[in-house]
């Protein structure tokens, strides 16, 4: 789907441009995500932030290095990236101790 995008819209700058080639306006993007999210029947609350944030939280679940996550925000400081990606409960079993790597 988005190789088809790509080849009928051939976007320059932005992957999603604007009517005029810009950027999305913040009540554009706003606008889309409140349209689908009426369309597809989701009650729960949230915003386009909260599909940046699942993201986030997304990849670190998944082993993403904290500092590829910085970046793919554009965060300037990991502080921000620290505070903003929250840590995963269900990751703490998979976590290992050194010593549990040790054949005494």
């Amino acid at each position: 789907m988005l190789r088809a995008y790509l080849d009928e819209y051939k976007p320059v700058k932005w992957l999603f441009e604007g009517q005029y080639g810009d950027r999305y306006s913040d009540t554009s993007i706003r606008n889309v995500y409140d349209d689908a999210i009426r369309k597809s029947g989701i009650k729960k609350k949230g915003g386009p932030h909260t599909l940046r944030h699942s993201f986030a939280t997304h990849l670190l679940e998944q082993g993403t290095d904290l500092r590829y996550i910085q970046e793919l925000l554009g965060h300037q400081s990991s502080k921000t990236t620290e505070i903003y990606t929250h840590v995963s409960a269900k990751n703490f079993s998979k976590i290992k101790s050194p010593g549990d790597y040790l054949e005494i």
